[in-house]
């Protein structure tokens, strides 16, 4: 496919407003692309370069983004950034920037090769053929090797190896083409193709069963790879399994009471919840890695967590657990956690400064057998039978005087609360739903993602004073929700700042947009209506309580979610 072609139909996506027209569009392309434009199709569609499962990341902010363009047009880098403004999102800006200002002699020098002319087949319209009769022809799969190498580039050279690449691939591009790779340099496609949609158009597209192309995307994380499978039919997809090494997408839970839980569902497993970091625990054949919740690969950062559980088990296992810090025999606040989770170097000596603890809760993958299908009762025997050491403590029964009880042990311990678990439930990664439930005191929580923010004044005039928080819908797209601006020290400000300070997209007077990435976590006191916000809602009192750099975007509380919470808050 050429990349024209892909820029064509993402415009023709943004500027549709019905799901079912979006899905229709992408269910007509599909089946008309080869093995190897389908999985780049795919995942470049959803705003995403990777597999989900995949180490690679692209890490490519804001600012090496101008610093790229700036190399490529006769303007200057403020030029740039007051087209950003002006428009209020970088491809479009970029679009207007490749139209209209004149190449420099590097662009000049990228543009050698010839220019390919092909019968556009289906629905793309004039303006594709137009767009491609005078400048090279780039692929998808091009275009996607580009960003690989961008990925993989490391070494002091690493830095001016990437502006290369990304000064290469603007250059040859026709403006709707700078539009869209400049938003996949960012993974912010921003045309409203989330997960959902994509599932269903795979199925529409190959005639398989939605549940198939569901599960199949579950156990190996990468819608790309699961169109290939679906395009043979519903056995291939039937015989998709967990492969160790290629994490999955960790079950979520959501908020509520032990007296509903309890009268829903009758028996329930109790577990506490840990004031720590999710793990998942790969090992087949000897070798052993760990993944974090964002599925980062840790296995350097936690070198004793990995020699305990490889000790621990003899069996080829996916395991999901929290890692706790302990000092004095009591879990360490999260931040120390993370500390670890971060380091890349001197590891021995941090070991030494903060101990870790993992606790094992479920298991996901056993000797080949895939297991999230099964009950959470029968998983947890299977937990039983492999792993002694590190397990979760866990408590089953229907008596709300037992649960309140298992539920004060946990505070007194030092822990967050505890979850309660159907026992009949299978586990679905990447889902928040019933089936596990998380009791916490009393005040309210939200993980939010930051995606503008205000200057502050005084003497944090240096800093973002305010931030404005975003929840998702069920396709990705970011909604406002509030405006936070209490909570913070002045050494959480400077964090936050050295954070963001390179992922700015625009600037208006006081107010900044970023590039989205960063998620925190906020109190309030309630969710009230609200016409201030395009979701509908918005938090009264929010307050900061930490950032959540555990969590990614696609881990953010859903529209759906603050509806719910709203109705419940009500009743």
């Amino acid at each position: 496919m050429r990349f024209i072609d892909f820029a064509t139909y993402c415009r023709q996506l943004e500027g549709m407003s019905g799901r079912l027209e979006m899905i229709d569009l992408i269910r007509r392309i599909l089946p008309g692309l080869d093995d190897d434009d389908l999985p780049v199709f795919v995942r470049f569609v959803m705003g995403r370069i990777f597999p989900d499962w995949s180490p690679l990341k692209i890490g490519i902010g804001p600012n090496l983004l101008f610093d790229a363009v700036t190399g490529i047009v006769d303007g200057t880098r403020d030029d740039i950034i007051h087209d950003i403004n002006m428009t209020g999102d970088v491809g479009t800006a970029f679009e207007n920037i490749l139209s209209s200002k004149k190449s420099s002699a590097y662009s000049r020098r990228s543009t050698q090769a010839a220019t390919v002319q092909t019968p556009l087949t289906g629905f793309l319209g004039q303006d594709a053929e137009e767009n491609s009769a005078v400048s090279p022809v780039m692929t998808l799969t091009e275009v996607e090797r580009d960003l690989h190498r961008i990925a993989t580039a490391q070494g002091k050279a690493s830095q001016e190896m990437k502006l290369d690449i990304i000064r290469s691939l603007l250059s040859r591009s026709k403006p709707l083409e700078g539009r869209y790779i400049a938003r996949l340099l960012l993974e912010d496609l921003r045309i409203g193709v989330g997960e959902g949609n994509m599932k269903s158009a795979i199925a529409r597209a190959f005639e398989v069963d939605a549940s198939l192309v569901e599960h199949a995307n579950q156990a190996i994380n990468d819608l790309g790879e699961v169109a290939l499978i679906a395009k043979k039919g519903e056995p291939a997809l039937r015989e998709v399994r967990i492969r160790p090494f290629h994490p999955v997408k960790m079950m979520l839970a959501q908020q509520g009471t032990i007296s509903g839980t309890i009268e829903e569902n009758g028996m329930v497993a109790a577990e506490f919840k840990y004031d720590g970091s999710r793990f998942q625990f790969h090992k087949s054949g000897g070798e052993c890695r760990m993944y974090s919740r964002k599925l980062e690969e840790v296995t350097g950062s936690l070198p004793d967590i990995l020699e305990m559980l490889d000790t621990a088990v003899d069996h080829d296992v996916i395991l999901d657990g929290e890692v706790i810090a302990i000092k004095n025999g009591r879990p360490m606040p999260f931040q120390a956690v993370l500390r670890r989770f971060r380091r890349k170097h001197k590891v021995n000596s941090m070991k030494e400064e903060v101990r870790m603890v993992p606790h094992v809760f479920d298991i996901l993958y056993l000797d080949g057998e895939t297991l999230i299908d099964l009950p959470l009762s029968e998983r947890r025997g299977r937990l039983d039978s492999v792993i002694t050491a590190y397990r979760a403590p866990q408590t089953v029964s229907d008596d709300p005087s037992v649960i309140e009880t298992i539920y004060n042990d946990a505070l007194s311990a030092g822990h967050e609360g505890i979850m309660l678990k159907v026992v009949s439930s299978p586990y679905t990664p990447g889902i928040r739903g019933k089936n596990w439930i998380k009791i916490k005191p009393a005040v309210d929580t939200l993980d939010l993602a930051v995606v503008g923010a205000e200057w502050g004044e005084g003497k944090r005039a240096h800093l973002f004073g305010s931030f404005l928080l975003a929840c998702r819908n069920e396709e990705g797209e970011l909604i406002l929700l509030s405006k936070v601006a209490t909570g913070f020290s002045d050494d959480q400000l400077a964090e936050i700042y050295a954070l963001l300070k390179d992922r700015v997209i625009s600037q208006s007077g006081k107010e900044v947009k970023f590039e989205p990435f960063l998620v925190v976590e906020a109190g309030y006191s309630e969710i009230q209506k609200s016409p201030n916000y395009k979701g509908g809602y918005a938090l009264r009192f929010p307050r900061f309580v930490r950032i959540r750099d555990d969590k990614g975007i696609d881990d953010i509380e859903t529209i759906d979610g603050i509806l719910e919470r709203y109705q419940r808050q009500s009743a």
